[in-house]
């Protein structure tokens, strides 16, 4: 009964399993182990790839081998292959070229501190991103007054563009370098940026230090740090991603209740060197916990390969994020200045930033929990289907109803937070790990020129509207519907009509 791997590969007897079928003929010299866990580690030399098969009960934890060569051979394993039902299978875990990327840690402490880092880095570059809004009410009513809000909106698109579009540049050099010089830079840019905010006093000053620096510092720390959390999750990653991104929610929390209590206090400049101080602290853990795993690879052109936009599912999925971001920085923006201009005293005005931020705290975290059990295309529809529902059912017709305002804030926040939190993971569903980078930072690239136009053009259909609220509402919802079509789009591209399939 007992028979080699490769005569086994070469009688008519063979397993008829499909992915067998292509895997044993693909791996000479070979090797399989198996435990009671229902799956199977095809090895050769250089890779390896992990199949996992439903309705195969494997016998011992002690984990026999067939290696080439070898006479020995456990005839009710083959039997079990043979017999297993290929219409059962859930394919393949993952496929690598490299032996150490086969199998993702999905935990450990060295995981679990990268995500801890992550979280200090975002904390402090999606803080900043995150009070665009305390900084936009405050600016328009003190420094820059004489100035449009078409005007104002340019300093914080610029700061949101290059926050995505430096990634064209950062997502090579992490694939071939690491992250390591990338946050340090980082850290530096937006620490300078934020003690330097306060002693600006005209509009190109805060252009520079705001629109630029801030936006090139986030870049460099947002980019590694969600790619960094790649090398280590890939089942858990949708979690791992989430929790870390609830570090921006927590500035957004933090940040603008801070800022709104310090500018009467002690005054705009050292409100701002204040936070600065704070950015340090959370720039030096980042510094220290976040690493990476996975082997470095060559650096290639720095310019988007256009050539992978002929995957159309990452097309469709580039534009479907490129209209959340469109819509997004638009009530983060204006949703302050929006609850002034209906009445709203100006204490909550501001806390209503704050309040967006604990919903999007949630809405981070919980979907990236679900995205790993229900898929994470699934997730994203659904929650972008919720944006588009309270901009339309809630924020359109609030007027200055404050339970409303609030209401709209939590949900919104709660929904819009996986427009940060899914993105990435989904991203990587469509790409091999070891070209994640590389495709986050394209699609991240084309979406900036979304966030670099989408505050100003709010802001000039709020002066075409004469200053009333509605058209830049509905452009916010337009953008959200563009969205879903787009996320819907990809899905059915992938995985046809098929509304119960997890993806």
């Amino acid at each position: 009964m007992s028979q080699s791997p490769k005569s086994w590969e070469s009688s008519t007897n063979k397993p008829q399993h499909p992915i067998f079928n292509r895997v044993l003929s693909d791996h000479i010299p070979l090797q399989v182990t198996y435990s009671h866990d229902p799956e199977v580690e095809i090895q050769s030399n250089n890779s390896i790839e992990r199949v996992r098969l439903s309705g195969i009960r494997t016998p011992s934890p002690v984990q026999p081998t067939l290696s080439h060569g070898s006479n020995k051979f456990d005839p009710t394993f083959k039997s079990q292959i043979e017999n297993a039902d290929p219409t059962r299978a859930s394919g393949l875990s993952h496929v690598s070229s490299s032996r150490d990327e086969a199998v993702f840690p999905e935990g450990g402490t060295r995981a679990w501190m990268v995500v801890l880092g992550s979280f200090c880095g975002m904390l402090a570059a999606f803080g900043m991103m995150n009070i665009i809004g305390t900084f936009q009410a405050y600016l328009s009513t003190h420094q820059l007054k004489e100035y449009s809000d078409s005007t104002i909106g340019w300093i914080f698109s610029l700061y949101a563009f290059l926050s995505f579009f430096c990634g064209v540049q950062i997502g090579p050099i992490f694939d071939a370098k690491g992250p390591r010089w990338l946050v340090m830079a980082g850290s530096v840019s937006l620490v300078a940026s934020m003690m330097l905010l306060g002693i600006c006093t005209k509009y190109w000053h805060f252009l520079i230090t705001y629109g630029i620096l801030g936006g090139v510092g986030t870049s460099l720390i947002f980019t590694p740090a969600v790619a960094s959390i790649g090398h280590f999750f890939l089942e858990r990653r949708g979690m791992a991603t989430g929790i870390a991104t609830t570090g921006g929610s927590v500035g957004g929390i933090v940040f603008p209740i801070m800022l709104q209590s310090l500018f009467p206090k002690v005054g705009f400049p050292w409100a701002t060197r204040i936070l600065g101080l704070i950015f340090i602290v959370l720039l030096i853990a980042a510094n220290l916990l976040i690493r990476d795993r996975l082997p470095h690879t060559a650096a290639k052109s720095t310019l988007p390969s256009l050539g992978i936009f002929r995957d159309v599912s990452f097309a469709l999925t580039t534009l479907g994020v490129f209209m959340l971001e469109f819509g997004l920085f638009v009530p983060l923006t204006y949703l302050s200045s929006y609850a002034l201009h209906a009445g709203i005293p100006l204490a909550l005005s501001y806390q209503l930033l704050s309040i967006l931020n604990v919903g999007s705290f949630f809405g981070r975290w919980i979907p990236g929990l679900l995205a790993d059990r229900f898929g994470r295309f699934n997730t994203m529809i659904l929650a972008t289907s919720l944006c588009l529902l309270t901009v339309f059912c809630l924020w359109l017709p609030a007027g200055g109803s404050v339970p409303i305002l609030v209401v709209y804030a939590l949900l919104f926040g709660f929904a819009s937070g996986s427009n940060i939190s899914l993105t990435p993971v989904c991203v990587g569903q469509l790409c091999k790990t070891e070209n994640y980078g590389r495709y986050y930072a394209t699609c991240y690239t084309i979406v900036s020129f979304g966030t670099l136009t989408g505050i100003p053009i709010a802001g000039q259909i709020l002066t075409t509207c004469g200053g009333k609220y509605w058209g830049l509402i509905l452009f916010t919802g337009l953008c959200y519907c563009g969205g879903w079509a787009s996320f819907v789009s990809a899905r059915i591209l992938a995985v046809g009509w098929k509304p119960a399939k997890i993806f």
